[in-house]
């Protein structure tokens, strides 16, 4: 064992490498290093020794072998102060390892690559980069552990001021490699969960989740301006995602923006047909489909032509001209679409605040699970896919559905039933939506029982002068607990009901509707939101 001091340096990200190779150096510290960090060394003038003549090990197939060595790992895990670990490391010939510079293969960018294969994204886990790495963490007592570029000049401060790092240094240092080395295993974890089969019955899942997210990025505040906020990224988050989202013109999104445009995306990706909605707080206060992208807006803007001023409007087809001059006229933070026409941009960039995104519209399925935060834990269900709602205007009654009621609907209180459940399902529950077969014309979310809901969206409708409010159709998100809720719909001119039923009294609220000549239609799916 000699006395002298070591660092072993091995780094696919060769960025301020010769800065801390110099530093170490300047305080006689010697250099190991393997590949093609050592041939980098070397060439920029360094004195710098193999891993390989130091272990008297070659690496071996193809660099999958390199520093997974006792006299590498004794080296960094070794207790210097322990009298057994100094006469062990006298005999073996071990070298005292007290700075590792170490950051990992490019697994991320690799799978993130398009066409990448499962062999290629393999090749590229790090094995021996990440067994260093926490072997020199875990002796933070003695050995610092540098794997982020960015903590290179305060390493190389410490350096030049005491000859070595201090103590709480090392243990940051140490605290930042397991959050390096747990975050690059979940990669791994979630990228080979993507590929594999399912195996059904022979699946054995653990009790225990995983999840890593990238990408953070620093929002200005919270949901109020005295809270701190940020937003971290699923490393696989498709581009049909708010996460994946293009953000072509305006500034930075706030935490609110975030959340309602993710609720906008949602409720977008329910149509097929040419489709609008107007958020605002996570609710959608408007609605509509059309013949046209702009006929969609049109009739969005006029189901609640108050609540958009501010709000976020998703559309589902490319953004005209003709359209981004309507959106222009009104206060909006965002707006998102699949597409903008170059002459939208020139209209809709002349407002320097108003945020666009560009998001893929495939009206497919989203992310399998949604999690939600608790204190001290986190809720994870499934997505609310369920597929008792067509995705075109259906004018027939879905094999699913079962009327209720003596009178059957008729075909365009079909198409409004299955139009309006679609917004049903992302409003805040109790959530009781009124409308037509092309636009929303009430809604009443969040409510703490059913019919101050209804009478919200209820009144709603009646004082909407933009459009013919007769005969219209209401959606509930769960049932009647009684029949209120009907009774009072129709005050208001509803003929037809939509609920998922499964109340003991569903009887009470059927017979109200058979009294006063409605139709009333349940789909066996509640829609609940919280």
């Amino acid at each position: 064992m000699t006395d002298k001091r070591f660092a072993l340096l091995s780094v696919s990200d060769k960025t301020g490498l010769e800065a801390v190779a110099e530093a170490l150096t300047n305080q006689g510290i010697g250099l190991l290093s393997s590949g093609g960090t050592h041939d980098y060394l070397k060439q920029a003038g360094f004195d710098v020794q193999t891993v390989e003549s130091y272990t008297k090990f070659p690496e071996m197939m193809g660099g999958r072998v390199k520093t997974l060595h006792p006299k590498v790992h004794g080296g960094l895990l070794a207790d210097t102060e322990n009298n057994m670990h100094r006469e062990q490391m006298e005999e073996q010939d071990i070298y005292s390892i007290d700075f590792v510079i170490v950051n990992l293969y490019p697994f991320k960018d690799t799978v993130l690559k398009e066409g990448v294969t499962l062999e290629e994204a393999v090749e590229n886990i790090d094995i021996g980069g990440p067994t260093m790495l926490r072997s020199a963490a875990k002796n933070f007592n003695r050995v610092s552990v540098v794997t982020d570029p960015a903590d290179y000049p305060a390493f190389i401060r410490q350096l030049e001021e005491n000859g070595g790092t201090t103590l709480d240094y090392r243990f940051y240092l140490s605290s930042k490699v397991f959050e390096l080395t747990s975050h690059y295993d979940a990669l791994i974890s979630q990228y080979m969960n993507q590929q594999r089969t399912r195996l059904n019955e022979t699946e054995k899942p653990w009790d225990h989740l995983t999840k890593t997210y990238a990408d953070k990025t620093e929002l200005r505040y919270g949901e109020n301006s005295h809270q701190q906020a940020s937003f971290y990224k699923d490393v696989f988050a498709s581009t049909d995602s708010i996460a994946g989202a293009k953000q072509l013109h305006g500034k930075a999104l706030s935490y609110n923006n975030i959340k309602d445009a993710d609720a906008a995306l949602r409720i977008i990706h329910e149509f097929d047909e040419p489709a609008a909605v107007a958020v605002k707080h996570m609710n959608p206060c408007g609605a509509a489909i059309g013949r046209s992208i702009e006929e969609a807006f049109d009739r969005c803007f006029l189901a609640d032509s108050v609540s958009i001023f501010g709000g976020i409007v998703a559309v589902n087809r490319p953004v005209t001209k003709e359209l981004a001059e309507k959106l222009h006229s009104i206060f909006l933070e965002i707006v998102l679409a699949p597409s903008f026409e170059p002459e939208a941009l020139d209209v809709l960039t002349k407002k320097k605040n108003i945020r666009l995104l560009e998001v893929t519209m495939t009206a497919g399925d989203q992310a399998a699970e949604e999690l939600t935060a608790v204190s001290g834990g986190v809720l994870i269900q499934e997505m609310d896919q369920s597929s008792e709602l067509t995705k075109d205007a259906a004018d027939t009654l879905p094999e699913d559905w079962e009327q209720m009621t003596k009178r059957a609907p008729d075909a365009g209180q079909i198409k409004a039933m299955n139009f309006l459940m679609k917004i049903a399902k992302h409003v805040k529950s109790n959530a009781i939506v009124v409308g037509n077969d092309y636009m929303t014309l009430g809604i009443g979310a969040g409510q703490m029982n059913r019919v101050g809901a209804a009478e919200i969206a209820l009144k709603q409708a009646r004082d909407n002068q933009n459009v013919d409010t007769d005969n219209l159709v209401m959606a509930s998100d769960a049932f009647f607990p009684m029949d209120d809720t009907v009774t009072l719909a129709h005050e208001y001119g509803v003929s037809a009901v939509i609920q998922p039923g499964g109340s003991i009294r569903d009887k009470d609220s059927v017979a109200a509707c058979d009294e006063r000549d409605m139709t009333m239609v349940k789909t066996g799916i509640r829609h609940f939101r919280h």
